[in-house]
């Protein structure tokens, strides 16, 4: 499916989630890592993905790059990419493709992964190979998806460590990760999901092994490459304050759904979804510091196996009404514009 570049999808789209389910069959039952997902990201937009661990974040951005692993799989829902590629004229336009039904090892969804989407992972030392240098991993990303010479993916490798603001990265070129502190690995790892300059930046926690000095630049450099590149950053973390900082919108997950999402400034100061509202309570205030201990939210996320009937916060909840919330599964509820809750409460 291909549309010309002069009719755009409205609000310039990226990327459209409807309704995704991931499922992972084991012997123990069925686990839906991701039970119903909908979300829209546009051209050059930042949207966070918040929420405690094991809600679905970072599996909606392995499903977004087709490297789920073995046994899950998507078990339905669409994932509209819009593909901007050249015509044969030379004017600009839009395919779309839905990167649900493709292959994970087809040579289209090869060619969009890295390249048109890349990913920066939560762990540096983990997503760099400790036997190959940085230099090596980088120009090997960049010589996969681009006609150039090794010479020439070399210069466009330090010059894209030189964007990151790696020291000397003509010498950081050819040293081995194990040579390098976590804020080093960690540029080269954005350097390297950068070199191909992708319309979508997917960053899963990129800072949580990092102290708070290096993370702060981390977050400075992304922003600022992200106006240079006019590309659209998918930031997933469980820190509030960091995505206070970084995001336009936010989407905030509980088991496999998003549960609430609206634009950032609406999110802190008019929380509408309990466990968002829980979320934000939770958060340290200095004005706080003689109060006790921080608020939490009560109870634990359920057993993975088990599907709650009604809404799957509800033994958490505290505004659960009996009869409703444990019964009735919510639906999505707009608000107001841009504004989205699924909670019984404003039924």
């Amino acid at each position: 499916m291909t549309t010309s570049g002069n009719n755009l999808p409205k609000n310039d789209m990226l990327l459209e989630i409807k309704d995704l389910r991931v499922y992972f069959e084991l012997a123990e039952g069925t686990v839906r890592a991701i039970d119903g997902v909908d979300l829209n990201i546009r051209r050059g937009q930042m949207l966070g993905v918040v929420g405690e661990s094991g809600c679905g974040k970072s599996m909606t951005a392995m499903s977004l790059m087709r490297l789920i692993p073995s046994p899950g799989e998507i078990a339905s829902g669409e994932m509209l990419f819009y593909r901007a590629k050249a015509s044969a004229a030379g004017s600009s336009a839009t395919e779309v493709l839905d990167l649900a039904k493709l292959d994970p090892n087809s040579k289209l969804m090869r060619d969009i992964r890295g390249d048109q989407i890349s990913m920066v992972f939560q762990e540096p030392m983990t997503a760099l190979s400790p036997v190959l240098s940085v230099g090596y991993q980088i120009t090997e990303a960049i010589r996969l998806h681009r006609n150039v010479s090794k010479d020439e993916a070399r210069e466009l490798a330090i010059d894209m460590l030189d964007r990151v603001r790696m020291p000397n990265p003509h010498k950081i070129i050819d040293d081995y990760p194990f040579q390098l502190s976590g804020g080093m690995r960690q540029r080269a790892v954005i350097a390297m999901a950068l070199s191909c300059h992708p319309s979508l930046l997917i960053a899963d926690e990129p800072t949580t092994a990092l102290d708070v000095t290096t993370e702060a630049q981390i977050l400075d450099l992304m922003r600022e490459l992200q106006q240079e590149l006019n590309m659209a950053i998918m930031y997933i973390s469980h820190n509030l304050g960091v995505i206070a900082e970084m995001a336009e919108e936010v989407a905030v997950m509980y088991l496999g759904r998003i549960v609430e999402k609206t634009d950032v400034q609406t999110l802190f100061f008019n929380p509408k979804h309990p466990y968002t509202q829980g979320l934000l309570k939770s958060i340290p205030q200095l004005d706080d510091f003689n109060k006790g201990r921080l608020e939490t939210i009560t109870g634990v996320v359920p057993d993975p196996y088990t599907r709650l009937k009604g809404c799957p916060f509800h033994p958490r909840c505290p505004d659960f009404m009996p009869g409703t919330c444990d019964q009735i599964e919510p639906e999505i509820i707009e608000l107001q514009p841009g504004h989205i809750v699924r909670c019984h409460l404003y039924e």
